[in-house]
């Protein structure tokens, strides 16, 4: 039977060393948990949230009512008198409260109320642009990453063609000198997996900082497919979903729409509000009315006050509103066009990158990866040059480089196109 004690301290050191070896068992993150983890700790994001939260308790203050005015007053003072300065005296008391006319009010909250929804769509454009920098990180991820592996093929297959052709100078089929550059040739592929090496961890960083991410380094990483997809939608389905889905063309529209209501409400505001009041007060002892009867020298008042609008001051807030609204309106037509000029241009580069992409997966990758390995063939056995075997080599390198990068382009111009368009219509 096991020692209970022996049985704790296995569970601790089993527990510990699960701890250590944590951060090194974690998994890839793919695009959806890298997206999900920046829209849910990004700070600029955060701070823009807190933004429109800000403005949505604004609706608080305007949909509030004006507050009643209560008032205690104490008249016929003789303050320069010796004696019997307040013989006179009459206390009153009153209450007035100003009554808003023309829906004063509710065009306050309504106007409120749509200031919070075009908050809300210039979070949303904000989060856009944010998530195509983010994209455009993680694609660089994945690109040197892919550049990674065929430098270190490139080196792999290198080596091999070396190993032969140290048994051929060994059996005096090649010279010494032509073994020295094969060996020489080596460095070039070397730097290639150092660079590719620096370059990865350039980006890694860079997402990471995106993230807001303190994790190492080397305990980062991420995955997702690297290829490209010949089939694209139209033109003219892009544009639909832009025009449905773009949160900066929807704030375009939300502030044209505030600007009309804003301007009902300079109109409302340019009319008269009345105040009413009520009142009672205490005549004086003095004022002739029967001092036994305290009924009759109390008193009960009324009021009204109307503001005398000789001069509008409000005439030049009716006269802004009124041109607002034709600016929002002519900002609204702008982002429309930069809508369409985005989408249509982002489209065409797409477009653009498919048809350099196709003839290379066609034709171009094989062709190269047959030359290469048909050069190397002849080369070990004295059916070609060196100079031949060598140039051959840096061909397939650059034609492997040239698609990687075509790739990287393709999911940058899927990626530009997402910001175009509003969404996601690309992964």
């Amino acid at each position: 039977m096991q020692c209970p004690a022996w049985s704790l301290l296995t569970v601790v050191i089993t527990a510990v060393s699960c701890l250590a070896a944590g951060p090194l068992c974690a998994e890839p993150l793919t695009w959806q948990e890298v997206r999900a983890k920046f829209i849910s700790t990004n700070p600029t994001l955060q701070a823009a949230r807190i933004g429109v939260d800000e403005t949505r308790a604004q609706e608080i203050t305007a949909n509030m009512r004006p507050n009643p005015e209560f008032t205690v007053g104490y008249d016929n003072l003789h303050p320069w008198r010796k004696s019997e300065t307040t013989v006179d005296v009459q206390k009153y008391v009153s209450l007035s409260y100003l009554f808003e006319r023309m829906n004063k009010r509710a065009l306050r909250r309504e106007s409120a109320e749509k200031e919070t929804r075009i908050a809300v769509s210039q979070t949303a454009d904000l989060e856009r642009n944010l998530l195509f920098t983010l994209r455009s990180a993680f694609i660089q991820v994945l690109q040197q990453k892919a550049a990674l592996d065929l430098a270190k093929e490139n080196l792999l297959y290198y080596d091999k063609a070396l190993e032969v052709n140290a048994h051929r100078f060994k059996a005096g089929d090649i010279a010494r000198i032509d073994l020295a550059r094969l060996q020489l040739q080596r460095v070039q592929f070397e730097s290639d997996v150092q660079n590719a090496l620096v370059s990865l961890r350039t980006s890694k960083i860079q997402l990471l900082m995106l993230l807001d991410d303190r994790t190492p380094v080397d305990l980062f990483d991420v995955t997702g497919s690297f290829e490209f997809s010949e089939t694209i939608e139209s033109l003219t389905e892009f544009r639909d979903i832009a025009l449905e889905a773009r949160p900066d063309l929807r704030a375009a529209v939300q502030a044209y729409d505030q600007a009309k209501t804003n301007q009902q409400l300079a109109e409302a505001n340019a009319s008269t509000d009345p105040t009413v009041g009520i009142g009672m007060g205490r005549l004086a002892e003095s004022s002739g009315s029967d001092p036994n009867s305290n009924s009759l020298r109390n008193y009960v008042g009324f009021s009204i006050s109307i503001p005398l609008r000789i001069f509008d001051r409000n005439q030049g807030e009716r006269l802004r509103t009124k041109l607002d609204i034709n600016r929002t309106d002519r900002l609204r037509a702008a982002a429309e066009a930069q809508l369409y000029s985005d989408v249509d241009s982002a489209h065409a580069a797409l477009m653009s990158t498919v048809a350099l992409l196709k003839p290379y997966k066609e034709k171009y990758l094989d062709q190269a990866l047959t030359v290469r390995d048909t050069m190397t063939f002849s080369y070990e056995r004295g059916g070609a040059s060196l100079l031949d075997f060598l140039e051959t080599q840096r061909d397939y390198r650059t034609v492997m480089m040239t698609y990687l990068g075509l790739v990287g382009s393709y999911l940058t111009s899927a990626a530009q196109l997402n910001l175009a368009v509003g969404r996601e219509v690309i992964q």
